[in-house]
């Protein structure tokens, strides 16, 4: 009779695999102002048609408290969140992998094989250009979706595309 086996994984990959870790770099302290922009705006384009329909419209003194609701939801979301992804928010590239760390109540590490990666691109909105910013979005055959990196300073996206570029056709697999 055969016992199942009960051995222990080792704590370590064998050498040459890759792991799941915290990625080494924090993306551009300019990244907070983005996202507290992002976040001012959302909520400012909830609470304007609540303060126009307050006021303009008879019997509807109740959205005071909708609105006061959203003013104090939205104070404390832009003073929080955008601290709080940034110091989240990590990234790192090796010759063998992209690492990604981001998110902040829902938190995701991602690791991407080179050998895996099919494009590499860059996307600036206008505040992130107004703030010399980009987002580097590295797709792979992975049925998870792209990897994002938010908050890139703008030269230093540019200069990683080229090198991820450059690491992708350097590498021997087949992106599949």
């Amino acid at each position: 009779m055969n016992s199942p086996d009960t051995t222990v994984p080792p704590p370590y990959p064998l050498a040459g695999q890759l792991r799941l870790r915290e990625p080494e770099h924090r993306v551009s302290r300019r990244a907070v102002t983005w996202w507290t922009l992002r976040a001012l705006i959302g909520w400012l384009v909830l609470m304007i048609p609540q303060l126009v329909a307050l006021l303009v419209l008879p019997g509807t003194g109740w959205l005071a408290w909708t609105l006061l609701a959203s003013a104090v939801l939205g104070v404390a979301h832009t003073a929080v969140m955008p601290t709080w992804r940034y110091r989240v928010h990590r990234w790192e590239t090796t010759p063998q992998a992209v690492y990604t760390q981001a998110g902040w109540i829902n938190q995701e590490w991602r690791v991407a094989p080179t050998s895996r990666i099919q494009t590499v691109d860059t996307k600036r909105g206008p505040l992130q250009q107004a703030l010399n910013l980009a987002t580097v979005t590295v797709t792979t055959a992975s049925a998870a979706g792209p990897l994002h990196i938010e908050g890139l300073d703008h030269d230093l996206a540019v200069r990683l595309v080229d090198e991820l570029t450059e690491t992708t056709q350097a590498s021997k697999g087949d992106a599949t």
